[in-house]
């Protein structure tokens, strides 16, 4: 029998992250996946990042992971979002070549010396950390992580066809939901779905509309100087009228409407169905076309998810302008799979009172690959402390979005695919991707997990910040000379004040005041020249912002006592002046800290108040 220190369920997104890390930790790891091949393989749309989405992949890399590594090399068009809005709620994207992308996680894992990558189907994992193979094949382990992601028990719906399977082509993983719940764990039935596919040269782009990237396309990864691919158009395009009726008169052929479809679906990415019934007002809806790869034959259709039957299909898709005549290479189709919900796992994304089984990804009700590798990562980090005897990672909520996922899942649950916004960040202007590594490279540190490399150009990237940061205090008169050259920046001073002030100021443009100063304060200039793009918006954005985030920053701290004052997972709930509601809301959630009991909807300021008296008591009696 063979014994590793973790064994990893899965090859998606989650499983790759929590498999690396753990071998970069020392660990013995084996990964198990159904097919070696689809490690890595985008399910549905070619694109990594977008709203708080990019965040979390940011926060990926500076924790040591793969996803900006894999992103950078794959990426053929980048795209920071929401760019003439603040920095709070901008976020980057990357379209990429789904071949190369697979490529490049397989790449990146096949390199660690520490992890066996094994094809097989898990039929059981029983206590004690056993997992049992299809073929007979039984491996033991310290700890488990599963990322089985939309594969437990899944069922593939296309019209009134129905197909056992997890994603086209592949099967179904049908004995492990019976594993978990041997464990105690209640499961439910999520549903995702994915758009047609069409043959690009059966296309007229003359009729799309461009969506070009960035002119200087920004990399996820520290580790990246440049990025390999050329960079491609993307196209948009609209339904009209005609495939609106064209959906309303087939509703009945429609799963989710028919009641072939139970399971509830994602409320921040409906399928063209869901569209068109709950936003009947709208006369159009947008389609982003977007390229499977520089050289993939097919488009993606993002904007038309759909499990409408192949006939109706074809017809929407060929009422939109530009596909006239197209063909659809493959057909769009939802997915049903069983998921757990996340309410019965402790912040560390352990099962709880089950030491060494974590899950992560789908499988706790989330969609999206970055929600999915945000908690790879962190299981697969408490995993390896795990079997290192060691302190636990929790992120905070003012640390990390990860953090206000993971809090967001165990504290409340959920009943819907869980995708995460910067709405959903209280603390978000701590949360920018300007600041991530300076918040989170020193954790990866600490847990000995990350490499020198990475380690050596973030401790670059501080400096040349901390630089400019700081010679940005310096102090301008307004005498004539001064006025004069800052007029060329389109800069009028009247008062004494410091550059970090001016940049305060809405209409700031640091290109031009770089270029004006370089004679007359040179170490000023030099210190902005040699940022990044990233790294000089970042400080520009953190000194125009400074009391807002000092602001936050206050209120953060504040919240830090409740979140560092744990409860033991021991903690029975039945204390004097509780009422019999507060014990069995604490009781069925069993938070970790009183900062999450806090966030428990209906526990109330009172109770929250009792327990905090009673932990306190605690510590003092020890």
């Amino acid at each position: 029998m063979t014994r590793f220190d973790v064994i990893v369920i899965g090859g998606g997104h989650a499983g790759a992250e929590a498999a690396r890390v753990c071998a970069r930790g020392g660990a013995r790891v084996a990964m198990i996946t159904m097919l070696r091949d689809a490690i890595g393989r985008m399910s549905c749309n070619p694109a990594i990042g977008g709203l708080a989405k990019g965040n979390l992949v940011k926060e990926i890399d500076a924790l040591g992971g793969l996803m900006g590594e894999a992103t950078d090399r794959a990426g053929i068009q980048f795209k920071v979002l929401n760019r003439s809005k603040g920095p709070a709620v901008q976020g980057p994207r990357a379209q990429c070549d789904r071949d190369l992308y697979a490529n490049a996680v397989r790449s990146i894992l096949e390199d660690e010396p520490n992890l066996t990558i094994i094809e097989g189907s898990v039929t059981d994992v029983s206590r004690g950390m056993r997992v049992t193979l299809g073929d007979g094949t039984v491996l033991e382990s310290n700890a488990v992580v599963i990322t089985t992601g939309t594969f437990l028990h899944a069922l593939m719906h296309s019209g009134e066809a129905k197909t056992r399977g997890g994603r086209f082509g592949e099967p179904s993983a049908e004995g492990l939901s019976d594993s978990l719940r041997a464990f105690g764990l209640q499961l439910g039935r999520l549903k995702t779905g994915t758009p047609p596919r069409v043959a690009r040269n059966t296309v007229d782009f003359s009729k799309l509309n461009e969506a070009p990237g960035d002119a200087q396309p920004r990399p996820f990864s520290i580790l990246t100087d440049t990025l390999p691919q050329p960079q491609v158009l993307c196209h948009l395009t609209y339904t009209s009228a005609f495939a609106h009726e064209l959906i309303r008169a087939n509703l009945h052929r429609a799963p989710m409407y028919s009641g072939q479809i139970k399971a509830t679906g994602p409320r921040y990415c409906p399928s063209i169905e869901d569209k068109v019934v709950r936003f009947a007002d709208k006369e159009r809806h947008q389609v982003f076309v977007e390229p499977e790869g520089l050289e993939h034959p097919w488009l993606y259709l993002n904007g038309i998810s759909t499990s409408l039957p192949p006939d109706v299909q074809d017809g929407v898709v060929r009422s939109l302008p530009g596909f006239e005549h197209s063909t659809i290479a493959r057909y769009g189709y939802a997915v049903e799979y069983d998921f757990v919900n996340p309410e019965q796992l402790d912040p560390t994304l352990q099962v709880r009172g089950v030491d060494g089984l974590f899950l992560a990804g789908q499988i706790n009700g989330t969609s999206g690959y970055e929600e999915a590798a945000a908690q790879g990562l962190i299981a697969g980090i408490n995993a390896l402390q795990f079997v290192r005897g060691e302190a636990p990672l929790i992120l905070r909520r003012d640390e990390a979005y990860a953090g206000v996922m993971i809090d967001d899942l165990v504290t409340l649950g959920t009943e819907e695919p869980y995708r995460m916004f910067t709405s959903r960040a209280e603390h978000r202007l701590l949360l920018g991707c300007d600041s991530v590594y300076e918040r989170l490279t020193p954790i990866a540190e600490r847990l000995r997990i990350l490499d020198d490399e990475r380690k050596r150009r973030v401790e670059a990237r501080i400096a040349r910040m901390h630089r400019a940061r700081t010679i940005a205090q310096t102090a301008l008169t307004p005498d004539r000379e001064t006025i004069a050259w800052l007029a060329t920046a389109g800069i009028a001073l009247s008062e004494k004040a410091t550059v970090a002030k001016l940049m305060q100021r809405p209409d700031f443009d640091v290109d031009a005041f770089i270029a004006a100063a370089a004679e007359v304060l040179p170490e000023v200039s030099e210190a902005f020249v040699e940022l990044s793009e990233e790294e000089r918006e970042g400080v520009v954005s953190n000194l125009r912002y400074s009391g807002y985030i000092d602001r936050q920053q206050r209120e953060a701290a504040k919240l830090v006592a409740d979140e560092e004052l744990r409860i033991p997972s021991t903690m029975t709930y039945s204390l004097p002046g509780l009422s019999r509601e507060m014990t069995e809301k604490l009781s069925h959630v069993r938070p970790a800290s009183l900062g999450q009991a806090g966030r428990i909807p209906g526990v109330t300021p009172a109770a929250i108040a009792i327990l905090r008296l009673h932990l306190r008591r605690g510590v003092e009696a020890r």
